[in-house]
């Protein structure tokens, strides 16, 4: 049982993962080191500093257009980032970012492999009804190319965002990339591909800085959006097969406190996994505002325990 958001957050992710790679062919946002200045929306966007740099302006105008070209607009936009996860946490994260759209398309494909959305997990996944995810070895075909297909395309993107993108998918298709072009790609490329295999998730939490500082302000705001545990319902989970836990792309546990939940990017998984379970009335939702119960009042949530099981009688 899906949101209805569900289907709108998989059009974002796919219309901003598309703009990622499309934006420097399309001199949407770049940055040219040849001419030495970025490219924003087709228009040259220099700095205002030649003159200066030339010997013939004052030092207050090159101040004074380096801090309106340079320094304000990428103010504003960590600004603009940072009052969005005041409310919203990692939205960004969940929503919008690239590279957590390869961490959800590779958990898929993965579970599919194996059983296992990571090769970290040690067990395999329970589906909501309880049954174990069957593993299906051809899906392991599929993993490979698109983790190494993906870590190329990034590769390449990267360099357009640096050089001219014309002449980088012309050296490209016609083999002559030159021999810093080929370095790049090629590490770049080595280096995505561990991420995408091994990391994924673990990147997002513990070495991604966009999402540290997003994660940083919404735990400073007691009233932001968070997923909320129902805990007068508690018992409901005493028989549920963790659900929740399963299909977060974080692999976090939903039903913890704030704390513990710090890199949640508000993708809702959870909140479908539990409707599903439960027939629709699930124990896990969205609150904000004076829904939110301040931290200082629940000193922190434990999932609740699952019950032991019956031992087996013996004739």
């Amino acid at each position: 049982m899906k949101t209805r958001l569900q289907p709108w957050r998989k059009t974002f992710q796919l219309g901003l993962f598309a703009l990622f790679i499309l934006a420097p062919p399309l001199d949407l946002l770049r940055m040219d080191l040849q001419q030495g200045h970025a490219v924003l929306l087709g228009m040259s966007w220099t700095l205002g500093i030649d003159d200066f740099l030339a010997g013939h302006g004052s030092t207050l105008d090159a101040a004074i257009n380096l801090m309106l070209r340079g320094f304000l607009p990428l103010f504003g936009a960590g600004v603009l980032l940072l009052w969005v996860a005041w409310f919203y946490g990692r939205l960004y994260c969940g929503w919008a970012c690239p590279h957590f759209s390869m961490v959800e398309w590779l958990n898929t494909l993965m579970t599919r492999a194996s059983g296992r959305p990571t090769l970290w997990q040690r067990k395999p996944l329970r589906q909501p009804d309880g049954k174990r995810v069957t593993p299906n070895r051809w899906y392991w075909a599929p993993v490979v190319l698109l983790a190494l297909g993906m870590a190329f395309l990034w590769s390449v993107v990267f360099l357009t965002y640096l050089l001219p993108p014309g002449e980088i998918y012309n050296n490209l298709l016609t083999a002559q990339l030159t021999w810093r072009q080929g370095l790049f790609i090629g590490v770049s490329a080595l280096i995505l591909s561990i991420d995408f295999v091994f990391a994924r998730h673990l990147f997002c939490r513990y070495a991604c800085s966009v999402g540290l500082f997003q994660s940083l302000v919404w735990m400073a705001n007691p009233r932001a959006l968070v997923i909320k545990f129902d805990k007068t319902q508690a018992v409901r989970c005493s028989d549920c097969n963790l659900a929740c836990e399963n299909v977060c792309p974080m692999r976090l546990k939903p039903r913890a406190n704030k704390r513990k939940i710090y890199s949640c990017t508000e993708c809702g998984l959870c909140i479908d996994a539990c409707k599903q379970v439960n027939g629709g009335a699930g124990l896990l939702s969205w609150a904000a505002g004076e829904q939110v119960v301040p931290l200082s009042a629940i000193g922190g949530l434990k999932c609740p325990p699952r019950p032991a099981r019956p031992a087996k009688e013996t004739s």
